[in-house]
């Protein structure tokens, strides 16, 4: 959906959000006329016969992954409920030499309980293979203290996908952050290894590796 921007009317005004680089990806100009400008609002609706509109999803929220439409409030939906989650933010990252998005889940667990990662993810792989498709399951976890959020306290996905499987520049003591890899073959999660990690980046991973995470 794409709004007009009028400065005369008050319905229509946009003053754009703290982060001006955000502000640039949502105004466009030149739409209708020469001179206008408008609101890239992320929302696709369908407008039946009727004339009635239904909201149909927030683009940004699906990502192309072996030919299929990944719906990452889809996987969200399987992970929220947990309550040995606290946070979790789905999105889809790029690898070089592999076509499309990778889905990857960035988690914040309920550290009350005391299970291992290793452990937690057993039981994770298993509730994700019984309630999503093969294709949609995250190919990658990050486990994280904490999850970026904006004023309105949406999650923030966009940095998580520009550091994909790399490290934070800084990372705090209490934020020991571990990334592991779905193996395709044995259905679990593993951990991800500095050397795979640089070579999955650099595009020099065997193919019979590959096979492992993206069969």
């Amino acid at each position: 959906m794409v709004s007009t921007i009028r400065h005369d009317n008050p319905l229509l005004v946009f003053d754009g959000y703290l982060n001006k680089t955000e502000t640039k990806k949502k105004v466009i100009q030149n739409v209708f006329r020469h001179g206008d400008s408008a609101f890239l609002t992320g929302d696709i609706l369908h407008w039946d016969r009727l004339g009635y509109l239904y909201f149909r999803l927030r683009t940004g929220d699906t990502f192309r992954f072996k030919g299929e439409n990944v719906s990452t409030t889809e996987v969200e939906g399987v992970l929220l409920p947990l309550k040995s989650i606290i946070d979790a933010v789905v999105y889809g990252i790029n690898i070089p030499g592999i076509e499309g998005s990778i889905g990857m889940a960035a988690i914040v667990r309920n550290r009350i309980e005391q299970t291992p990662d290793e452990e937690f993810l057993q039981q994770l792989s298993s509730r994700l293979r019984a309630a999503l498709p093969p294709y949609a399951i995250p190919r990658f976890i990050r486990i994280c203290s904490s999850v970026d959020r904006t004023g309105t306290f949406k999650l923030v996905k966009t940095n998580l996908q520009r550091l994909a499987l790399g490290n934070p520049p800084s990372i705090s003591l209490d934020d020991q952050q571990r990334v592991f890899f779905f193996d395709t073959k044995i259905k679990q999660y593993m951990p991800l290894c500095e050397d795979l990690r640089q070579r999955l980046e650099e595009g020099r991973v065997e193919q019979n590796e590959l096979t492992k995470i993206f069969a």
